[in-house]
């Protein structure tokens, strides 16, 4: 029994010296996770003002994968914002006057009698082809262009200003104070996350009864369309 008891105080003795344990282990164990997403711009009233990422997916790479991961939301928010206004005007009946081809002889009001993705389907090739190519050419200089490039260090994802041509032509962000500028931000990223779903709901909204559940009459056509 006393040599059993020597051998406990001893092994505790000892146990005072062991090293501590440090690791993604003892963190889980002993304090909350934190996320790469961690002060980025985006988390406000909606989500308690903290990161909502069930997934972890801020977390599947590097600080660059990160600023990846915010200019495609940045660049997809744009696109959508556009095309949600865009699917507006086509269901209002608005156009301009004339004709879109001349070659083919397909006007404005043609095609404004058509659903929003039947008026694609409509267009002359060559008119596609041109909307393509600008895309294209604004993608290009988006990604080559601008230095220091997003997901480099001291890069900024979504920004465009190095496109002075394109990017705020008008001059809206010139006089804005930093304070202006970040609320604007937020809400273009809150703007952008509603267009993302708005544009798909108004899109499959007709196709799939009830999945809107708002007294409108959206009209009749296919979800999606090939390019071409």
């Amino acid at each position: 029994m006393l040599k059993s008891l020597t051998v406990l105080q001893l092994l505790g003795r000892a146990a005072c010296f062991a090293p501590l344990r440090f690791g993604p282990a003892a963190v889980r164990q002993t304090g909350p996770i934190m996320s790469a997403a961690d002060g980025m711009e985006g988390a406000a009233h909606e989500t308690g003002f903290t990161v909502w990422d069930p997934l972890g997916l801020a977390d599947l790479g590097s600080p660059a994968t990160l600023a990846f991961f915010r200019h495609a939301e940045l660049k997809h928010s744009r696109v959508c914002m556009a095309a949600f206004v865009g699917w507006l005007v086509a269901v209002s009946g608005i156009h301009f006057p004339g004709l879109v081809s001349f070659s083919e002889g397909v006007s404005f009001e043609d095609l404004s009698k058509l659903s929003p993705l039947e008026q694609w389907s409509a267009l002359p090739a060559l008119g596609k082809a041109q909307i393509l190519l600008a895309i294209g050419i604004i993608e290009h200089q988006s990604e080559w262009k601008i230095k220091p490039h997003y997901m480099a260090p001291g890069g900024q994802p979504g920004r465009l200003t190095g496109l002075k041509s394109f990017w705020d032509p008008v001059g809206f962000t010139a006089k804005m104070s930093p304070e202006k500028l970040e609320r604007q931000r937020l809400c273009e990223l809150k703007n952008g996350r509603a267009a993302m779903l708005g544009i798909v709901s108004v899109l499959i909204a007709n196709n799939i009864p009830g999945s809107i559940p708002v007294p409108i009459a959206f009209p009749t056509g296919p979800s999606f369309v090939l390019p071409f």
